[in-house]
């Protein structure tokens, strides 16, 4: 799923392309992609694109007269740039937005659609849409602690929530917590002091880093490549890979649609952490440390 340095890019790449602009025409070749019955849209026609933001993972575009169009791309929906009238694709897509210097098409490459595309009008309806994350770009250690210490969830789940932050997905979530040499499953109420420090530290870095390596790949272009697997991630997606610092194999936790990537040597003291359905399955096969890997 694309996730908070993935959205600012493509938000980067849409105002340089659509503010000031006026809508032509949306097209539809999914209907359940619409997810809102009022405004029609019709009402949207002609109105100019006042600016493109950014509200948690969502892509929202602000037309004239408090219009707005809210994307969710969800995990597996994705943002094109094409020629004007450009042709939504037959097999994954499910938009398009038309303007005189082209046309933005939304596609989706899973089976199970999930991408949705709210049409809204005021800041109330918009607001309605926001869960109530703070932006952790936008905050210092003390309400970064605060927001997450006042419920006692694991590491991972608190910060991927998106009531308490908004746009931190489990991709870079692996990365911030490798980072911050923090174990994915301590508890927000265990953490010392320095702990803390060195969580938010590495939040800020993790994100301002891949924020501007993404920029710099995308350069002039519109965003291609958007996944949440990098080569060089330190840990996400890179499962029995060495870790780049101790070089233990990276390990991975599968639940549901999620995973989880961690270092033991780096981030739990060598010990592994249990996933539910192997440890379940092995019993007292399942090893206990790193060490016992080799």
């Amino acid at each position: 799923m694309p996730e908070l340095p993935d959205i600012t890019v493509y938000v980067d790449a849409l105002n340089a392309r659509i503010a000031g602009e006026p809508l032509i025409a949306m097209r539809w070749r999914s209907a359940f992609v619409l997810r809102t019955v009022t405004p029609e849209p019709g009402a949207f026609e002609g109105r100019r694109v006042r600016r493109v933001s950014r509200l948690a993972k969502r892509i929202v575009i602000e037309f004239e007269r408090e219009l707005c169009c809210a994307i969710h791309l969800m995990i597996s929906g994705r943002l094109q740039w094409r020629a004007a009238g450009a042709a939504i694709p037959a097999r994954n897509g499910l938009a398009a937005w038309d303007f005189e210097t082209g046309s933005l098409l939304l596609t989706e490459a899973s089976k199970k659609k999930r991408a949705a595309v709210h049409l809204l009008e005021g800041p109330a309806a918009l607001a309605a849409l926001d869960r109530g994350g703070l932006d952790p770009l936008a905050i210092d250690l003390e309400r970064f602690r605060a927001r997450l210490e006042g419920e006692n969830h694991t590491l991972k789940r608190a910060l991927t929530d998106q009531r308490l932050l908004a746009g931190i997905g489990n991709a870079y979530s692996d990365e911030i917590l490798f980072a911050a040499r923090l174990s994915p499953f301590k508890r927000t109420r265990d953490m010392s002091d320095a702990e803390w420090e060195r969580l938010y530290r590495s939040c800020q870095a993790t994100l301002k880093t891949w924020t501007a390596r993404l920029r710099e790949r995308a350069g002039p272009r519109f965003p291609r490549k958007v996944t949440a697997f990098h080569p060089d991630m330190a840990v996400h997606g890179r499962y029995r890979q060495p870790c780049p610092v101790c070089r233990a194999p990276v390990q991975r936790i599968v639940y549901a649609e999620n995973e989880t990537n961690y270092c033991a040597r780096c981030q739990t003291g060598g010990r592994l952490l249990a996933d539910r359905a192997l440890s379940r399955l092995l019993k007292a096969s399942w090893p206990k440390t790193v060490d016992e890997l080799e």
